[in-house]
């Protein structure tokens, strides 16, 4: 029954509230469920984490800007990413997607509440997470319905 408590993801965001102006993106409740989860042996290998179909050369390819996930980042973090659709399709914003953690949480709504998804990609000024190891996994569509996909991994200090 231990695995039922990782379940158990809070929908209420008001037991943690970022300053004003920062995203809160990820509760300390879920970095911990996610944290606590038993992943795959080969952590560090994104392939792991992510389904394990091939990406196509012509799917939409989304590039991390910001943060720099080679060395730990200060929470509140800028998030920048760009997307890159193959001609003549067009990203479609409506289709992003961001879930996080091991469970998939979906976090999208939050991180729309402060930032704007267009074509050509999205930032957030101050995404606000707790200090850990996070991943995020990015998705988004485009116009011939093909879907990209990309791990946002990264340690908050």
């Amino acid at each position: 029954m231990r695995w039922l408590s990782y379940l158990m993801v809070p929908a209420c965001l008001a037991c943690c509230l970022p300053a004003f102006g920062q995203a809160l993106l990820v509760t300390e409740e879920e970095a911990r469920a996610s944290s606590a989860a038993s992943l795959p042996e080969k952590v560090g290998n994104e392939a792991e984490l992510v389904p394990r179909a091939a990406p196509s050369l012509v799917s939409p390819r989304i590039e991390i800007l910001q943060p720099d996930v080679r060395t730990p980042v200060a929470s509140p973090t800028r998030v920048q990413l760009i997307f890159h659709a193959v001609t003549p399709a067009s990203i479609q914003p409506a289709t992003f997607r961001a879930l996080y953690g091991v469970w998939r949480v979906d976090i999208t709504k939050r991180l729309l509440q402060y930032a704007k998804v267009t074509p050509e990609g999205i930032k957030v000024d101050e995404a606000a997470l707790p200090p850990g190891a996070h991943s995020i996994l990015l998705e988004v569509q485009d116009s011939d319905g093909r879907i990209g996909s990309q791990l946002l991994s990264f340690k908050v200090q």
